[in-house]
């Protein structure tokens, strides 16, 4: 699904159109019969092309939703916020945002005149609380979040978002389309960072938004007289602003959702097995896991996603500097940012990923680990984090 056959050449491997520009027909007249309607890769490549289709065609399996490539994650949630959103505007966002998302709202955003108000989306009537009337357009959900692995009941949101007239985004990097369809469950828009587990290598930086056909609202007509349709507006910034994905970047993250589906099943049973043994360790103070019973997060995350996922997070006895020692310690795990690699990462978010939330509302603990689990063997990955341990 989404995967189709070159149409010029019949390639079974869309073919990396490593081009800037198109001959055209005739001034004015972009080319007919196959590969139409291609003039500059800025506005349009084949290679781009095929993977925003493929995106459209994991996230809404029916149709009912258009994919946008951009050159990193924070470059397709920056072309939502200036797409949807004008000075005045108010939007949530989830009390334990990933920190990049927070730089970018509170320090690119407000400045320009957009307001936030962090909430626990984990409790619904936090959100519908945190919402302004009139004012509120964005509900921006993370689930599972980063890195607290919290999980948002999507459904139960989109329903609050609507009834304020706002629409609901869901940042799905975590869960990937494999493990969730937030489209299915009434969100209106997705966004991810192509670079994790869509392009699954560590070889490419990538982002997307995919937006569904339904994600429309009265008070968007007045922004660039555009109308209210977002994928209209987010389409034409895209074009516009410019941030897009390569061909070259394009066709590594199409491939890496070719193994996408095989690559999540491995991952989540390399995670819970890391949890197991984590649970038992008599150093680790906390387990965060949406498969845990007693996670906050634990019945919405088995009612909405296929799998628990690939990331845990942990806090440790000794605080930051037991933290840190365990992470300079491992071996198999490499001390490294990002997530969703083939390879495993460990990191301390509070110096690393998130520091930008530190002194924030949205400050992660200092003793707080989080490992992206890769698809080495498991009983490597368990002994390695033993050892660091200690």
């Amino acid at each position: 699904m989404g995967s189709e056959a070159d149409p010029a050449t019949g390639a079974v491997v869309t073919p990396i159109y490593q081009t800037s520009t198109y001959a055209q027909d005739g001034v004015g007249g972009l080319r007919q019969g196959l590969g139409q309607g291609y003039e500059y890769s800025r506005s349009g490549n084949p290679t781009r092309t095929a993977l925003e289709d493929c995106l459209a065609a994991l996230e809404a399996p029916d149709g009912s939703a258009r994919g946008f490539a951009f050159a990193s994650g924070l470059a397709a949630e920056d072309a939502v916020l200036r797409s949807l959103l004008r000075p005045g505007d108010h939007l949530v966002i989830p009390d334990d945002a990933y920190g990049g998302t927070y730089r970018l709202v509170a320090r690119v955003a407000e400045p320009w005149g957009v307001r936030h108000t962090p909430a626990s989306l984990v409790d619904v009537d936090a959100v519908r609380a945190a919402i302004e009337p009139g004012k509120t357009r964005l509900v921006w959900v993370e689930t599972p979040t980063n890195p607290l692995l919290s999980v948002a009941d999507i459904a139960a949101l989109a329903d609050v978002a609507h009834e304020a007239g706002a629409l609901l985004v869901v940042d799905n990097t975590f869960a990937t389309p494999y493990l969730q369809q937030p489209l299915s469950l009434g969100a209106d828009i997705v966004v991810h960072s192509t670079t994790k587990y869509c392009g699954g290598h560590s070889d490419v930086v990538g982002g997307a938004a995919i937006v569904s056909e339904r994600a429309s609202a009265p008070w968007m007509a007045g922004i660039a007289g555009l109308g209210d349709n977002a994928a209209e507006r987010i389409g034409f910034n895209q074009n516009s602003m410019g941030a897009v994905a390569g061909p070259f970047d394009a066709w590594l993250v199409q491939r890496g959702l070719k193994t996408l589906a095989v690559r999540m099943e491995r991952h989540c049973d390399n995670a819970e097995k890391i949890v197991e043994m984590l649970r038992q360790h008599p150093k680790v103070t906390r387990v965060l896991y949406p498969s845990l019973d007693d996670h906050p997060g634990h019945k919405a995350a088995t009612e909405q996603m296929r799998r628990y996922g690939g990331m845990v997070s942990f806090q440790v006895a000794g605080g930051k500097e037991a933290a840190l020692e365990v992470c300079r310690k491992t071996g198999v795990f490499t001390l490294a940012e990002s997530l969703g690699g083939v390879e495993s990462l460990i990191e301390h978010p509070g110096q690393m990923t998130h520091a930008s939330v530190a002194g924030s509302a949205l400050e992660v603990p200092d003793d707080l680990i989080r490992v992206s689990v890769g698809l080495e063997d498991a009983a490597d990955l368990v002994a390695d984090l033993e050892q660091a341990l200690g």
